[in-house]
């Protein structure tokens, strides 16, 4: 069978000892007591693709193929051999195989479910680190092969492409794109599922499935990234957004005991996620970017047991919000519904648009939002602009300026220094290939729609500068992602972000809204400090009025219980996790 051939050596090649460890027999049987032995004969499959796994193995005897499916073909990535671990970070949410499993000699192997993987990662600390590492770099290593993942047919340019390609890369999910207009693979593709090209893209899932143009939910359920949530169950707690404060909450109060789930209605990371380079976030002297932080926190907050739910959007929270008084239910735009005792909103800020006559003719292709690899690649070469004053623009500017012919940097204010830290000022200004024009302001873009031919600012002289840009970069700041609360009673500031603590009334709980056990953390809250450390640091602060709140309601709800006898209660996690039913 023929082994995947790369453009250079990737990183299960470049660090095989740390994605492919060798365990120990003693390591071996401290985790015997986590798992079941069982045996598989040549020929099984133990994996398919697009089929949840069993859960992590350990190859205690025999030879397993892990093999990827692409273009028609089986190539080989890796065999596993006695002492070696198979699996990778699907293992630790049970989602779908992104890769097939094959026997070629008789195996005997010790499988770990999904529940008791999490359970050897806390219990065993430093194996446990070493495995996390190992799943960790494999999946990466997916990423960089596009093996397993859905095969996105379209234009390179298409705002749908990018738009899919974006989401898929964002949630850390391998995928591969075919331009029809260059590859002819694609082509014979698109003639054998007879679509028109005016119906591209199209995405081929892993079970065979082909979607036309589908919405970001209909291809994350394609590839069993999210599924149908339990409207009967209730979470200790749910956190609405999965940026920085979200997962900082999601990692604080998991490790904790309590049940948590984490909506988000695109995927992890936030407007952090967007930064291609972090270089003062405390611990990281060399810089990180914000996706490779935003990633570590979605790993980490798995390992302790948080479920996800992304994409699955927010759009009313209902609930009175009395301390004893039943839990409250988070509305989702599919129709479902999530019941939680206490909630938190993580959902930060929306990115704000340039007042521009036809923007909309640009989005999604031309005008972008943020600077990864995807715009990156599209832009090599060319003149851009970029729009914006603060540390988000200068990051984007560094990162884009290695790639691009020129840069110019726009900026409404007299001085950048104004709003942008000094190192990255130093940076962008020793930059030969950056222009910074201060008092400009877009006045209006050329072209047809998804294809933009020149951009034109004012200065504040009043001359019209025209240069020929085909993509435009806004970070000029964002609005709070309120809108899904305005039929709650959830109190917020005359800008719209959400009033915590005592901005609501004298002695209210840090961090927590005018509703009972309903709190507020990160950008969307009124008053926070917009940094990434600073979000970090409420997500983990608010865990401690979560508990609070939950033992004073378990306490609340127990004093019920006894006064009406037609309600029982059962109590869990140390007295905080209170669950009511009525008799009849």
């Amino acid at each position: 069978m023929p082994s995947i051939a790369a453009a250079g050596p990737s990183v299960m090649e470049r660090r095989r000892e740390q994605a492919f460890p060798v365990l120990e027999q003693a390591e071996i049987a401290r985790m015997r007591r986590f798992g079941e032995v069982r045996h598989y004969q040549p020929g099984e499959t133990l994996v398919r693709v697009g089929e949840a796994g069993r859960g992590l193995a350990v190859i205690l005897t025999g030879r397993v193929e892990i093999i990827q499916h692409a273009s028609g073909k089986r190539l080989l990535i890796i065999t596993h051999e006695a002492g070696e671990i198979m699996g990778e970070l699907t293992q630790l949410s049970g989602r779908p195989s992104l890769v097939e499993a094959l026997v070629v000699e008789p195996v005997e192997a010790l499988v770990i479910p999904p529940e008791k993987l999490r359970a050897v990662l806390i219990a065993e600390a430093e194996l446990g680190e070493r495995i996390m590492r190992a799943l960790i770099l494999r999946r990466m290593g997916l990423v960089e092969l596009g093996a397993g993942g859905p095969v996105i047919v379209g234009a390179e340019e298409h705002g749908d492409v990018l738009r899919l390609s974006g989401f898929l890369s964002r949630n850390g999910h391998p995928h591969q794109s075919l331009d029809p207009d260059s590859d002819p693979e694609a082509r014979a593709l698109v003639e054998q599922f007879g679509v028109d090209p005016g119906e591209l893209p199209i995405v081929l899932c892993p079970d065979g499935r082909m979607l036309r143009n589908p919405s970001e939910d209909e291809l994350a359920r394609c590839l069993g990234l999210v599924g149908p949530l339990d409207p009967d169950r209730v979470y200790d707690v749910t956190i609405v957004g999965a940026g920085p404060a979200g997962l900082a909450t999601a990692v604080y109060a998991a490790s904790e005991g309590l049940s948590v789930l984490v909506l988000d209605c695109r995927t992890f990371g936030g407007q952090a996620g967007a930064s291609m380079r972090i270089e003062n976030y405390l611990g990281f002297p060399t810089g990180i970017t914000g996706m490779a932080l935003m990633a570590r926190a979605y790993t980490q907050a798995h390992k302790f047991g948080a479920e996800m739910a992304m994409p699955d959007e927010a759009v009313r929270l209902e609930g009175e919000g009395a301390v004893g008084g039943g839990p409250y239910v988070v509305h989702l735009l599919n129709g479902e519904r999530v019941r939680a005792r206490s909630v938190v909103i993580a959902t930060g800020a929306r990115y704000r648009r340039l007042e521009v006559p036809d923007l909309e003719r640009f989005e999604g292709a031309c005008v972008h939002y943020w600077a990864s690899p995807l715009e990156k690649k599209l832009c090599t070469g060319q003149e851009v602009a970029l729009v914006g004053g603060g540390n988000s623009a200068g990051q984007a500017v560094v990162y884009l300026a290695s790639q691009v012919a020129k840069v110019w940097l726009l900026v409404r204010g007299r001085d950048l220094a104004a709003s942008m830290s000094r190192y990255l000022v130093d940076r962008i200004e020793s930059l030969p290939n950056v222009e910074i024009v201060t008092q400009a302001q877009i006045t209006g873009l050329e072209g047809q729609p998804g294809r933009m031919e020149a951009v034109r600012w004012r200065l504040a002289t009043g001359e019209e500068i025209r240069r020929p840009i085909r993509h435009l970069f806004l970070f000029i700041g964002a609005s709070p992602n309120t809108q899904w609360l305005e039929s709650s009673q959830v109190a917020l500031d005359p800008k719209g972000f959400v009033l915590t603590g005592a901005d609501v009334t004298s002695g209210r709980r840090p961090l927590e809204t005018s509703l009972n056990g309903v709190f507020a953390v990160g950008d969307v809250r009124s008053g926070s400090v917009k940094r990434v450390a600073a979000t970090v640091g409420e997500g983990a602060q608010v865990v401690s009025a979560i508990h609070a709140f939950l033992a004073k309601d378990a306490v609340l709800t127990k004093a019920r219980a006894e006064t009406h006898p037609s309600i029982t209660s059962e109590v869990h996690h140390d007295g905080l996790d209170v669950s009511v039913r009525h008799r009849d």
